[in-house]
């Protein structure tokens, strides 16, 4: 019979292999490890205390490279568009950073937009300072009556002939408060409500205001705001892609924004198991170690179990955007499944810690309430099963 030496298991934490990672990835990784550890970490007490990361943030990731990564080396980016790359950023981000670190909505959710739809002079404008991290970029779509709804937006632009007008608001808006640049959605043409566009504003601007960084359940170092815009003048050539067809080129970004969501909230669950098993291993219940118990061994076992499944689909998922061929519903389903495992991971989690699981000194609890959002943001998990209904067939202005 042969005899396993056990020793040391206890001390590895049980993953497959990630096959869609090359060494080049790993060798990324350990460069941005050391990053996030000694350049982000010891300051998220701090900013989650004042409500916002602080700028230096943006400017030391700049500074690493780790900023737009895509844009061409004209702009000073690297022209690297392997999304596996910003997959790294994320996961290390989550485990040494703080999930409030809001970079990849600069680089990705709003960088997307500069690399599909603006033209060279405006790439040349804005781009360098994006990547080097001077400039911190935001998108504001959400309305207190349009959410998820995008094509329910009353902001408006009004063409003055050598100027647009734009008047409106916008609210939840991420990294609102940090922001210099911001791409507004706003409508243009009144009689279709699809007629929206999008406008590249500067902050600095006559009539462009904030308001207050808003108060939060979780996410406490990132800033979210609202936006006023009252008669703000916006030069014509502060028009981003095609006039009145912002809601397309929204509808366009959606699958990447919702792609960035679930590799974010499968690395937070990933997180939230790992030091839960730390804990469980320490923690002595009844005379043993908490997870000597059955309940414990077998709750965590079917989680890692999901984990580790989706996260495989969400590797193919960034494959597919590698390759140009994700879909929405591909994105939306990956945004649905993670999100929703994400809460039931730390939910658990934190039951497994016990009392010491509602107070904020441990991780847990803030991974909590960091956690519930995921859920709302980027389209609610209602949308998400809409958008995968409607690619199954069943839409219901069409069977209805």
């Amino acid at each position: 019979m042969i005899t396993l030496d056990l020793s040391s298991v206890d001390d590895v934490k049980i993953m497959f292999p990630r096959t869609h990672f090359e060494p080049e990835h790993e060798q990324f990784r350990d460069s941005v490890r050391r990053f996030y550890q000694t350049e982000i970490h010891p300051h998220v007490d701090h900013w989650r205390k004042q409500g916002s990361v602080d700028r230096e943030a943006f400017l030391k990731a700049g500074s690493q490279g780790y900023l737009l990564m895509w844009a061409e080396e004209a702009f000073g980016g690297l022209d690297l568009r392997d999304l596996r790359y910003e997959q790294v950023l994320v996961e290390e981000n989550i485990r040494y950073g703080d999930i409030g670190f809001f970079q990849s909505t600069h680089s990705i959710l709003v960088g997307t937009y500069f690399d599909k739809f603006a033209n060279t002079k405006q790439k040349a404008q804005y781009l360098p300072k994006a990547i080097s991290g001077e400039t911190i970029l935001a998108i504001a779509m959400t309305e207190p009556d349009a959410g998820s709804d995008l094509a329910a937006i009353s902001s408006r632009a009004e063409d003055k002939g050598d100027h647009w007008l734009l008047n409106g608001s916008k609210i939840y808006i991420s990294n609102g408060m940090l922001a210099d640049v911001v791409i507004v959605a706003a409508r243009t043409d009144p009689e279709q409500r699809t007629g929206i566009s999008l406008f590249i504003v500067e902050r600095g601007m006559e009539g462009f205001e904030r308001g207050r960084n808003l108060k939060k359940m979780g996410l406490h170092a990132q800033d979210t705001a609202e936006l006023f815009f009252n008669n703000v003048r916006i030069p014509k050539e502060n028009l981003l892609g095609e006039l009145h067809c912002g809601f397309a080129h929204m509808v366009e970004c959606l699958p990447f924004e919702r792609l960035m969501s679930a590799m974010t909230s499968i690395a937070h669950a990933k997180v939230a198991l790992d030091i839960t098993l730390d804990f469980v291993k320490e923690r002595r219940v009844f005379g043993k170690p908490l997870g000597a118990l059955q309940n414990t061994r077998f709750t965590l076992a079917k989680l890692s179990a999901e984990i580790n499944a989706l996260q495989s689909y969400v590797d193919q998922s960034v494959l597919s955007a590698n390759t140009g061929t994700l879909t929405a519903e591909q994105a939306s389903s990956a945004k649905l499944l993670t999100s929703e495992l994400e809460n039931k991971v730390i939910d658990a989690c934190l039951q497994l810690h016990g009392g010491a699981g509602f107070m904020d000194e441990y991780r847990i609890s803030r991974m909590y309430t960091d956690a519930r959002i995921s859920r709302i943001y980027a389209g609610a998990s209602e949308v998400m099963k809409e958008t995968i209904g409607r690619g199954l067939g069943l839409d219901a202005r069409r069977l209805g």
